[in-house]
């Protein structure tokens, strides 16, 4: 998008022209870690999830519309970290055919959440269905109550 084509043509504009076409090209000069930060975090921004908690469990719930099963990576890190992760490819294009206008992002997402204490991280279950994936985290168990300790008094 051009803001000198829209008659807007005074210097804070044009530094904000610059900024705007500099946007992704500037992940581009600069190098490892870094850009790999700026990538994950926009990845995480763009995808939008709901936490639900139940009675015996908790539901993470991404849209993921289009996307087959192999596309999309759900995973336990260290600490208990719930990550879920993917990429959305673009359709070939046909021959003859040329994209008036793309609004559908394309590219790799990510969400990586804090799982409580109470996670039962060896029960987790990922469906996805009409282009909602739900991932479910059965909760343990939770622990018993410890019974007072009765100590025999001797008499001396």
């Amino acid at each position: 998008m051009d803001l000198r084509m829209t008659a807007f043509d005074s210097p804070l504009f044009s530094v904000l022209q610059h900024l705007h076409d500099a946007g992704d090209d500037s992940d581009k000069s600069v190098s490892g870690p870094y850009r790999t930060y700026t990538r994950d975090a926009k990845a995480m921004a763009a995808t939008a999830a709901d936490v639900k908690e139940f009675p015996n469990s908790y539901a993470f719930v991404v849209d993921m519309p289009g996307l087959k099963s192999g596309d999309i990576k759900v995973q336990v890190e260290d600490n208990n970290v719930l990550v879920i992760s993917g990429e959305r490819k673009r359709e070939e294009e046909k021959e003859g055919a040329k994209y008036v206008r793309m609004e559908r992002r394309v590219g790799k997402f990510m969400r990586k959440f804090a799982l409580p204490e109470n996670a039962n991280t060896d029960k987790i279950s990922a469906v996805c269905q009409d282009g909602v994936l739900t991932v479910t985290v059965e909760k343990l168990p939770p622990p018993e109550p410890k019974k007072p300790k009765t100590v025999e008094v001797k008499i001396a």
